[in-house]
């Protein structure tokens, strides 16, 4: 048989991938595609206090006093603490207190508790008892019957069996 008429044979490229290296290949590159560019970072997104005071108050702009919030700068137990809000408020038909919303800043769900007034309310205070998991801020949002917002913040330290923590 002459050179011209062997039959020819594939030779083995060296570059050249078979199915499965190929089918790899696309599937990295379809889930190096799918990640963001910029990366998102955990800092660029806001703590889960600052959404809940961002759903309460919208784009409205708080102002600071009127609103008490009467608990002990030290809480030797997390697990009860108690509270005390109170709203310098008429509690008229047309101007009263028509919520009192408590965030606590460092709880993992910081909607500690949403109470609901009217003017037959009669006064606009509200007592209960709440858990802190540790050393954060409560802040106390109440909500106007003329749209406005009144906000006041407060320190609480947490102990664990009064030892400090």
């Amino acid at each position: 048989m002459s050179d011209e008429t062997k039959p020819m044979r594939r030779a083995a490229l060296p570059n050249k991938a078979n199915r499965r290296e190929f089918a790899i290949g696309v599937a990295a590159g379809l889930a190096a595609a799918a990640l963001p560019l910029g990366g998102v970072r955990a800092q660029d997104q806001p703590q889960a206090w600052q959404q809940a005071v961002k759903k309460v108050l919208g784009d409205a702009k708080p102002i600071e006093g009127k609103l008490m919030i009467d608990m002990a700068e030290i809480a030797e137990n997390g697990n009860t603490v108690p509270f005390t809000i109170s709203v310098e408020s008429p509690m008229t038909e047309t101007d009263h207190v028509k919520a009192i919303h408590l965030i606590a800043t460092g709880n993992p769900q910081p909607g500690v508790a949403t109470f609901r007034l009217s003017a037959l309310s009669g006064k606009a205070a509200v007592a209960s008892r709440m858990r802190l998991a540790k050393t954060q801020d409560v802040i106390g949002i109440a909500e106007l019957s003329d749209g406005r917002f009144l906000m006041s913040k407060r320190s609480v330290k947490v102990t664990i069996g009064g030892c400090g923590g």
